[in-house]
């Protein structure tokens, strides 16, 4: 007699991520979510059986972008009547109930703080658009890692949310307050990663440096003691961290950059304007002499450490002499690289009813500072030729026997290494400096 039974086909999940790192881990928790629910990641939309799209409200016209993506669903919709399509991330939470009202297609819109519910939206036992802030911590509700191999680096979580409230800045309306994992969770969530081939891990949080969680005695730590927990983790070779506030850099963190092997010599340490009139607008709670004092005593901790930073440019008020002010500071740090934006008026920020300077000039501001970065990067990528740099293999390069990975100061470096296998750790010097690349040789 023959068994006619088939197994059942699995559902499939198709996730667009948005933004930030911390989206990208929470695209990978919410497909783990999911997963439990029998649903495999799939990167044709086509074929999905659900759609997810996880948002970032940072920038203007993040919501639009959303809206203009959800309309390109609609023929897929009416094709697949079944396909549920969900919206999450920070402009669900921002836009809540309006997102439905607006896109009728949508079956459930989910915030950042409560996505472990998903599987329970979907079944019916939970409502269709969550975007509270709940007492639960979602990280209890989540399932266990996936036991797969993963990519050779990751990120992890460390602390969501933050209450600095600049100006200029939804994060505090639409993550919440500033909530700091405890050290246990975290460190049994290293393991599992490097267990599963992980050598490189990335610290994630809105504010991250600002991290104080709960100890294993119940008292509180500082981001610097966890950063050496982190260390004795065997088999973990490489510590990252981002995004950092300057108020928040301890006198145990800046040790640590010097005394922790595994700390990378990167530092993403926005600043976003040097003019302390600007700084004072944006409620940045810092000047900027304390910035470039702070800087100094970094760089005397950690003397080779790459300075990466944010600038915003055009915040309503600005000068020419605050632009010249931001201008001086950059020359004075000199940047690795660094992110820069013309203002962005973000409702319900406080500088959202501010008058905006005029969109032409904010432009040519903009090209001079992103000139001066520029130089600043290709000055630091050339000052890398003829150094011998870690570089951890993250794939193979588009030529044969090429590889691609990621140096200590995170420029990617291609190297001619056919023997080499993803997730090697290997020692490279520099031979040559590309746009945004540098090439490498193997060090015997």
């Amino acid at each position: 007699m023959t068994n006619d039974a088939s197994p059942k086909a699995a559902k499939k999940l198709f996730i667009k991520t948005y933004g930030c790192q911390m989206n990208v881990y929470d695209s990978q928790r919410m497909a783990e979510a999911m997963g439990a629910e029998g649903y495999v990641l799939t990167e044709d939309q086509a074929e999905a059986d659900m759609v997810l799209l996880n948002t970032c409200h940072i920038r203007e016209k993040a919501a639009e972008k959303l809206y203009s993506d959800l309309g390109r669903l609609k023929p897929l919709k009416s094709e697949k009547p079944d396909l549920k399509i969900g919206v999450a991330g920070c402009v669900a939470q921002a836009e809540g109930e309006e997102i439905v009202r607006r896109m009728p297609l949508v079956d459930l819109v989910v915030g950042p703080q409560t996505y472990h519910r998903l599987p329970a939206m979907l079944r019916g036992e939970a409502p269709a658009i969550l975007t509270e802030f709940p007492a639960e911590d979602k990280f209890d509700h989540l399932p266990a890692r996936q036991a797969t191999r993963r990519a050779p680096a990751a990120f992890l979580t460390v602390q969501e949310g933050c209450d600095k409230f600049c100006a200029f800045c939804v994060v505090p309306y639409t993550r919440g307050a500033e909530v700091s994992r405890p050290v246990d969770r975290i460190l049994r969530e290293a393991r599992d990663l490097v267990g599963r081939g992980v050598r490189e891990i990335t610290l994630l949080g809105q504010n991250v440096n600002g991290w104080h969680g709960e100890g294993p005695d119940g008292r509180e730590w500082g981001f610097g003691r966890l950063i050496r927990a982190l260390a004795d983790t065997a088999g973990l070779d490489r510590i990252r961290y981002t995004t950092s506030h300057p108020n928040d850099m301890a006198d145990d963190l800046i040790e640590a950059h010097g005394a922790v092997p595994q700390l990378m010599p990167y530092l993403h340490l926005p600043v976003q304007s040097g003019s302390d009139r600007i700084l004072k607008a944006m409620n940045r709670r810092h000047t900027a002499t304390q910035y470039l004092r702070l800087i100094e005593r970094i760089r005397a901790a950690r003397p080779d450490i790459m300075l990466t930073s944010d600038f915003i440019v055009g915040f309503p008020g600005e000068t020419d002499q605050d632009h010249a002010d931001t201008l001086r500071l950059i020359e004075e740090v000199g940047f690795g690289t660094a992110f820069s934006f013309k203002y962005s008026p973000r409702p319900g920020t406080p500088a959202y009813e501010r008058a905006e300077v005029d969109g032409a000039l904010a432009d040519a501001r903009l090209q001079e500072l992103q000139a001066l970065l520029t130089r600043q990067q290709k000055a630091a990528q050339e000052g890398m030729v003829g150094r011998t740099l870690g570089v951890l293999f993250e794939k193979p390069g588009r030529l044969p026997g090429q590889m691609v990975g990621k140096s200590d100061y995170l420029h990617s470096v291609f190297v001619e290494a056919p023997e080499a296998q993803v997730g090697d750790l290997v020692q490279v010097r520099i031979v040559e400096s590309a746009p945004n690349s540098l090439h490498g040789e193997l060090v015997a």
